[in-house]
């Protein structure tokens, strides 16, 4: 490794906090605000669509999507994203972080448009071009994670590089409270506006026509941040890790981080050719990497994959509880409009008390505590909860212990968020050499999406009653919310154990962490970076 790149890089790891580090917070997080408030805003209205699609004549209760509609209305775009964690991953490493990072967020503008404006009045037509555009508004969000997480570690300094990465990743929580602060807004507006009766006074007068709208508007509403953001994505220089490390352009890192810095920074024209012999030349498929990051990769992508199981499976008792505390009336007792605003005050009540507070939390004491520290904190509170709501379930269910049901729920995401939810994203885009940085994230992000799907949907028939004539409508019988519980208990506590492959990586080096300093075969000559002087 060069001297110049070595410059480049301890120029950015002792850097002083300054305003391009928020720059670049938010550019990268409002990426991720867009992505939580698409992946999120669709299950706000998913009761509005059965009503509106599925309506049955002469039914007690208002129409209702069928599981398999259900399931590809909310689970194409975690596919997708499972997809595009892997793709742009990979492409991010090939082609630069900064020359992939538009392509996302264009995808993820248009196809949030696009899904709003699924065409025609046919069920099947709707859910079909509705799932279509999903999967590729997935696909662009999932492009998101990698390259979002590589791109502000390698812009971060070592001091406080793990609250920068949790920050970006913290916007989701934003997100996922604009999606439920906006779907009130709009359910508000069109309630004042097209009045209707409860669906058991009037079943097909409860949808007024106008209602089709609401459900398009929110979807749609989410190109705008992405939007807002592309012409400040592509401002952005290319990170100089990858500008020094991967594409080997010493003279242009030098002169891309001398403006970010606002400092000047000279890159030597010389290259030791020795150095360059004995650079890493290690595949991504290779025994070298086995041997180096294979037992980290494994860390990163099974604890990424036991955290979105039991995240995603929050399903299993959510309309329990918004039931039981009277957030949600049973839904003939409402109009169309007026069941998306009750939806819409759940889900953002529990953002703002539980969602929200953890991630920043996370933000708070990541670099104080340690990712390890955390993450190992977060499953062991995640399985204690888990374990003390499936043990005495039908304690819980007694209509005076349903606030008790509350608090443990709302604590096990806090944990979730004040832990692994947060370090998962944060750890692999540190511990993995430059060129594999963003492919490594990818890989563990879509192990993630994959127990996310495992978790949404496997875990939603698992836990229909064990008896037939209690399951949701068009459900299998299952083993019950209280068995369920109980696996999720014990998915958590093996995050724990895997927890423990994972290396701390706070306070030190990208390069330090990865091995790269290590991989030249020549001893660094470390005394020139420390008598270099570099202002900041």
């Amino acid at each position: 490794m060069a001297r110049e790149q070595l410059q480049v890089l301890n120029a950015l790891d002792v850097a002083k906090t300054q305003w391009y580090h928020f720059t670049a917070i938010v550019i990268a997080g409002m990426g991720f605000f867009t992505d939580a408030y698409d992946l999120f805003c669709v299950s706000l209205v998913t009761k509005l669509l059965g009503r509106i699609y599925y309506h049955v004549d002469g039914a007690e209760k208002p129409g209702t999507l069928p599981p398999n509609v259900a399931a590809a209305v909310n689970g194409v775009a975690l596919c997708g994203t499972l997809a595009g964690q892997l793709f742009f991953g990979w492409l991010g490493d090939k082609m630069g972080r900064k020359k992939v990072y538009g392509m996302t967020l264009m995808l993820m503008v248009i196809c949030s448009i696009a899904s709003g404006l699924s065409f025609g009045d046919d069920p099947k037509g709707v859910m079909a071009t509705l799932c279509f555009f999903r999967f590729w508004l997935g696909f662009g969000i999932g492009g998101d994670y990698p390259l979002s997480a590589t791109i502000m570690s390698e812009y971060a300094n070592k001091k406080t590089r793990g609250a920068f990465i949790a920050a970006v990743f913290a916007m989701q929580g934003f997100g996922i409270l604009a999606g439920g602060i906006f779907a009130i807004i709009i359910s508000s507006s069109f309630g004042a506006r097209f009045d209707a009766p409860a669906y058991e006074i009037d079943a097909i007068g409860s949808t007024v026509p106008q209602a089709d709208y609401v459900w398009r508007i929110i979807v749609m509403v989410g190109a705008l941040p992405a939007a807002l953001t592309y012409y400040w994505r592509m401002k952005m220089p290319e990170t100089a890790r990858y500008t020094a490390l991967v594409a080997k352009n010493m003279k242009q890192a030098a002169s891309d981080m001398s403006k970010v810095l606002n400092m000047e920074i000279e890159a030597e024209q010389k290259v030791d050719v020795v150095q360059e012999k004995h650079a890493n030349v290690f595949g991504l498929f290779s025994k070298e990497f086995l041997h180096r990051h294979g037992l980290h990769l494994l860390g990163t992508t099974t604890t990424w994959f036991l955290l979105d199981i039991a995240f995603y499976s929050q399903n299993l008792f959510q309309k329990d509880i918004f039931s039981a505390v009277g957030w949600i009336p049973p839904a003939k007792t409402m109009n169309a409009i007026q069941e998306v605003f009750k939806i819409a005050r759940a889900q953002t009540l529990i953002a703002l008390c539980s969602t929200v507070p953890g991630y920043w939390f996370t933000v708070a004491f990541i670099d104080r505590m340690g990712r390890f520290a955390i993450q190992l904190m977060g499953f062991f509170f995640m399985t204690v909860f888990m374990f003390a709501l499936a043990i005495p379930y039908d304690h819980w269910t007694h209509k005076d212990n349903h606030i008790g049901f509350v608090v443990m729920y709302a604590l096990t995401f806090f944990f979730a968020n004040f832990g692994p939810n947060a370090t998962t994203f944060v750890v692999p885009a540190e511990i993995f050499p430059a060129r594999f940085r963003s492919t490594c994230h990818g890989i563990s992000a879509a192990s993630g999406k994959l127990g996310a799907i495992i978790g949404a949907f496997g875990f939603l028939y698992l836990a229909q009653s064990k008896d037939k004539t209690k399951t949701d409508a068009g459900y299998p019988p299952g083993i019950g919310v209280k068995n369920a519980l109980i696996v999720l208990g014990v998915v958590n506590f093996f995050g724990i154990l895997f927890t423990f492959l994972v290396p701390e990586s706070k306070g030190r080096s990208l390069e330090e962490i990865s091995g790269e300093n290590e991989d030249d075969g020549v001893e660094m000559e470390q005394s020139s970076i420390h008598n270099r002087t570099v202002p900041v």
